[in-house]
């Protein structure tokens, strides 16, 4: 029995197609996010997705069809989307995906090509992949740059003025420490960042509030999710939930040692277990 990945965040679409697939013999996986659908990916086996490719924002199906692609190369994948003339992401999306449809669907259809493709299957070369901790070293400065753009057009940062090494000095040791987290086994025991410690300390000096430093970590989080995004054909996709829950964790790692330096002396610059 083949089985079958169905991504779709409307519900009403998702029940349908599940009862039509289940009806002609498939073994159905219905999810309706992309985190599910990549946990599903890493986790289980399947002979063909198909998924939406907006879910809930436009080109999120991007992200499935990429796991699906790197993970089980020889799996038919089928994309539905509503707007294929306006997206973006379209083109990306032909290089991964065997076919593009148009919603709305033709069941008959659909079911004849989801035959037709396992009938006869096209050979897909897997994809050579990278850990996100070698996307992020060697897109370093793409991340500051995508940090610095987003943090100029933030008037409550921008309002203090500072060259740009005062603006961004931190950001190489920061994502030095992360990526050395990333790259830690999972049961290691994560170490202080003394980088983020003395970036509390500067920005008290250079005039920022608390908020400011804030807005300024959280703008972080989006530039490495952006530098992360634009390399999705090259991600591991078997370890990318267990990487954004740890990116997750250290930047707020980080920027609680910035808050307690911002907010008092810095200790002596030592390595201790957190």
């Amino acid at each position: 029995m083949s089985r079958v990945l169905l991504a779709d965040d409307d519900d009403a679409v998702r029940d349908m197609l599940r009862a039509m697939l289940e009806r002609d013999g498939f073994e159905v996986v219905a999810v309706g996010c992309v985190r599910d659908a990549l946990a599903r990916i890493a986790a289980e086996n399947f002979d063909v997705l198909i998924s939406d490719l907006h879910m809930p924002q436009a080109g999120d199906g991007f992200t499935v069809v990429s796991a699906m692609r790197h993970t089980h190369p020889q799996a038919v994948t089928l994309v539905l989307s509503g707007y294929p003339a306006l997206d973006e992401a379209l083109a990306a999306i032909r290089l991964q995906a065997d076919e593009i449809l148009v919603k709305p669907i033709e069941i008959a259809s659909l079911r004849a090509l989801i035959r037709e493709k396992l009938a006869n299957p096209v050979f897909h070369r897997q994809v050579p992949t990278e850990s996100v901790a070698s996307i992020l070293e060697h897109d370093l400065n793409a991340t500051i740059r995508d940090w610095l753009a987003l943090v100029e057009q933030a008037e409550d940062l921008a309002c203090v003025p500072l060259s740009f090494q005062d603006r961004t000095g931190h950001l190489p040791n920061l994502l030095s420490d992360l990526i050395y987290r990333l790259r830690l086994p999972p049961i290691a025991r994560a170490k202080i960042s003394i980088a983020a410690r003395q970036h509390g300390d500067l920005r008290r000096r250079q005039g920022y509030t608390a908020a400011m430093l804030v807005e300024e970590s959280r703008i972080l989080q989006v530039s490495i999710f952006n530098t992360l995004q634009n390399n999705l054909t090259k991600v591991d996709f078997s370890k990318l939930l267990l990487d954004v829950v740890t990116i997750a964790d250290e930047v707020d790692s980080q920027l609680k040692q910035a808050m307690l330096s911002y907010i008092g002396p810095a200790p002596r610059a030592t390595w201790s277990a957190a």
